[in-house]
């Protein structure tokens, strides 16, 4: 099978047959038009990377072109970018992707436009690592190459290419071929391979269909790693299919790894519908959106458009789409000089915090600058809901590294308290990887386990601490007379979801700062007092339920009997249920605690006895000698409680 349709030469078939290692380092050749990087990469692959017919015909690249190349026992990618400025969108998609770069100046040009906005786009992606290749020095004398080095010095100096190699050579005569390929070999010794950590995601280049196979996608991952026989998923369409065979560095492989250039065979995707800028991930770890909270460095030169919501181009992987772009705050620079974000892609894009991107004017079609996607969103920016700029500079900071980034994501979490599917959705990286950060944190103290992979940052967890004594302290306060809080309106003012707030709940009770009491919370030097005339009216009320335990009353007759306000008989009676003298059985009818354990010691003797197992729900109102009005809502209280069962019109022992 052969996916990326390349021709190879015989001298390289018979090189590849030798014992190599293929390691995930892809380079890529930048510079301008007509500079001889295609005939620099025929050169030393013997592969040819022009592939379209008007490729050959205008002899110039105009699409990305994909060759192995074998350096000593190495094995890497090499992809070919077009060097004309109406192929710039093509010439990101196929630089995101890589780890170095040839770059690729003509000594009988010299530096020209795109030699300059190559590397700016190179430094805006965060290359790294390279080397300098002066092409044709056949075609010029050797003091033109000696003036075109030295410009080429001061070009460069301050970039990271200022202290690599400039290497001479002709790709027509092989002149220079062998220091070029010593100083190639150093510049991948150099590398580190890409972590092949995180998700599986691979920006599509291009799509294809191969008879006998169907649909091949090639591309770079960008992260992760996948196997044949594995399940896929394009975005933002949808398509889904298993991975039926791969080829990397175009030879047949198990298993790709992120940083590698690779084809790979999906036959049950339809290739028509794929396009450039389609991510291939798996299931349940992305979602398409429009919204993006970014941070970038503006060339030199360059500037952001004033107004607000102006649209652009912006690059990410190998999409290029629209864009509008809103400043998080007017005129506010992060950290080295970056400006905070947000981007509005005009189509739906799948991009992972860390990602690069290049914006680009619209007329003229300009590089204005470049940096890093802080995250992914589903809408704008919430400054009510705290994701203001403060926010969104905190979030740059944490990413600069990967242990900082869980603890963010951690401390950031909207319920208070992050379990592990929500962390490995906001961070994109595996459930592995994310337990490997959160092991580290645990150790430092930074992050607190709450329950089973549930986790609280350790300043959170103090503020919230805080927050509940001085809540409580308060509640005492206002309401010395009774017993303590409850749990639901304690939670409902730290804003947080039911499972966090127990979880929570049982760490602070454990640390013995607060006690429960009567399932109320409090405490522990909370003493329950009560004014004088609030002790007789709760003294009153009682006695009144004591004096009916089986046909209690209700506001209104308390109000005539006690001639106390309404609003009075109610704040007694809430405080005597809170402290377990009443129980509510429905929305209008209380009994007393003595009432209720009367009712179950009588319940239990008559199924014990004469009820032989089973209590009929007309008999109960006999047993405690009272009426219907009265005995069916206890009853139901008693199968509420789960004292006992009922089924149809018959009450078991539960």
């Amino acid at each position: 099978m052969s996916f990326p349709r390349r021709r190879e030469s015989r001298n390289y078939e018979l090189r590849t047959n030798s014992l190599m290692t293929q390691i995930n380092i892809t380079l890529g050749t930048a510079g301008h038009i007509d500079h001889g990087k295609t005939a620099l990469i025929r050169l030393l692959t013997g592969c040819e990377t022009d592939r379209l017919k008007a490729e050959k015909q205008r002899g110039m690249s105009i699409e990305l072109g994909f060759a192995p190349c074998l350096l000593g026992d190495r094995e890497v990618g090499i992809v070919d970018v077009p060097g004309h400025e109406h192929f710039i969108k093509t010439m990101v998609a196929g630089a995101a992707g890589i780890d170095g770069v040839l770059f690729v100046v003509a000594a009988n040009d010299g530096i020209m436009p795109q030699t300059r906005e190559h590397l700016e786009i190179l430094t805006l992606l965060g290359v790294r690592h390279g080397l300098t290749v002066l092409t044709k020095i056949d075609r010029v004398s050797d003091e033109r190459v000696a003036a075109v080095t030295d410009e080429l010095r001061m070009f460069l100096c301050g970039t990271f290419l200022q202290d690599a190699p400039i290497c001479p050579m002709s790709s027509i005569t092989g002149q220079g071929f062998d220091g070029f390929y010593t100083a190639l070999k150093d510049v991948v010794a150099s590398i580190c391979p890409k972590s092949i950590d995180g998700v599986f995601r691979l920006p599509v280049e291009r799509a294809f269909s191969v008879k006998g196979f169907g649909t091949v996608l090639s591309g770079i991952p960008a992260a992760g790693s996948a196997q044949i026989g594995q399940e896929v998923v394009l975005l933002p369409s949808g398509q889904s299919g298993r991975i039926k065979a791969i080829q990397v560095y175009g030879k047949p492989s198990e298993y790709v790894r992120s940083g590698q250039c690779a084809a790979l065979n999906i036959p049950q995707m339809d290739y028509r519908a794929i396009r450039r800028g389609d991510v291939l991930t798996v299931e349940g770890n992305f979602s398409p959106t429009q919204w993006f909270l970014c941070a970038a460095a503006v060339l030199p030169g360059q500037s952001l458009p004033v107004k607000n919501g102006a649209e652009m181009r912006f690059h990410t992987g190998t999409a290029d789409v629209a864009a509008n772009v809103y400043r998080v705050e007017r005129d506010e620079h992060f950290a080295d000089g970056d400006i905070l974000f947000q981007i509005r892609a005009h189509t739906p894009l799948v991009a992972a915090p860390g990602d690069r991107f290049i914006l680009r004017s619209l007329s003229p079609m300009r590089t204005v600058g470049g940096g890093r996607i802080l995250q992914a969103m589903s809408s704008r920016l919430r400054y009510a809901q705290g994701q203001g700029p403060a926010y969104a500079k905190a979030l740059a900071e944490a990413q600069r590294d990967e242990t900082t980034f869980v603890a963010f994501a951690v401390e950031s979490a909207a319920s208070g308290a992050a379990r592990l599917d929500d962390l490995t959705s906001f961070t994109k990286q595996t459930p592995e990887q994310v337990r490997r950060r959160l092991e580290d944190l645990l150790h430092t103290q930074t992050v607190v386990t709450l329950s089973d992979d549930v986790y609280i940052h350790a300043r959170k967890l103090l503020a919230m601490h805080r927050h509940i004594i001085e809540t409580l302290e308060q509640f005492h306060a206002e309401h010395p007379e009774r017993p303590g809080m409850d749990s639901a309106a304690l939670a409902e003012g730290l804003e947080l979801d039911k499972g966090v707030f127990e979880a929570l709940l049982e760490v602070v009770l454990k640390q013995g700062t607060i006690v429960r009491r009567l399932d109320r919370l409090a405490l522990p030097s909370h003493t329950e007092t009560c004014d004088p005339a609030l002790a007789k009216r709760l003294r009153q009320i009682e006695t009144a339920f004591l004096k009916n335990l089986f046909s209690p009353p209700g506001v209104d007759e308390l109000t005539a009997e006690s001639r106390l306000r309404p609003s009075q008989i109610r704040e007694a009676i809430t405080i005597l249920i809170e402290q377990k003298k009443l129980f509510r059985v429905d929305r209008t009818m209380m009994f007393h605690a003595e009432a209720v354990e009367q009712a179950k010691h009588r319940i239990v003797e008559h199924i014990q006895g004469q009820g032989r197992g089973r209590l009929e729900s007309v008999a109960f109102k006999y047993l405690i000698d009272t009426t219907r009005k009265y005995a069916i809502p206890l009853l139901d209280y008693m199968d509420k409680i789960g004292f006992t069962r009922r089924v149809g019109n018959t009450r078991y022992l539960k």
